[in-house]
């Protein structure tokens, strides 16, 4: 083996070790301790609709379209409409996620979303009504 090979062969095993070491979080994590198929949940693969729902709880909703993007360049272009949990990690934690997070910062930017007050609207009484 190269000494290119050998790096990436270790990048690649800590890359999984990182994954199990998260896997083993969410296994022993008490929240999760009642989720049915909670090994097979941690493996299994999450659909083009799945992604969406959870992009959108993370707070940066995308289109259909820009979903199969991410998944085909995450998925090395082997799939545009499944992601399997791995795969969905690596694109937030990996080498790309820098990007990515860019990405959606510059999309939340330009939404103007910064602008908006956070709370609740502030009292009003009748003088400061048009």
């Amino acid at each position: 083996k190269s000494v290119c090979g050998k790096a990436f062969g270790l990048l690649k095993e800590q890359q999984r070790q990182k994954l199990e070491e998260i896997n083993k979080e969410y296994m022993e994590d008490q929240k999760y301790r009642d989720e049915d198929d909670l090994p097979e949940k941690l493996e299994g693969f999450k659909n083009l609709m799945g992604l969406k729902r959870m992009m959108e709880k993370l707070g940066v909703p995308k289109t259909h379209l820009e979903l199969k993007k991410m998944i085909v360049e995450v998925t090395g272009g082997s799939s545009s409409n499944t992601i399997n949990y791995r795969d969905f990690v690596k694109m937030m934690l990996g080498k790309r996620s820098a990007v990515l997070k860019l990405v959606l910062i510059f999309e939340d930017k330009a939404n103007g979303s910064a602008c908006k007050p956070e709370g609740p609207p502030p009292k009003r009484d009748i003088a400061s009504l048009p």
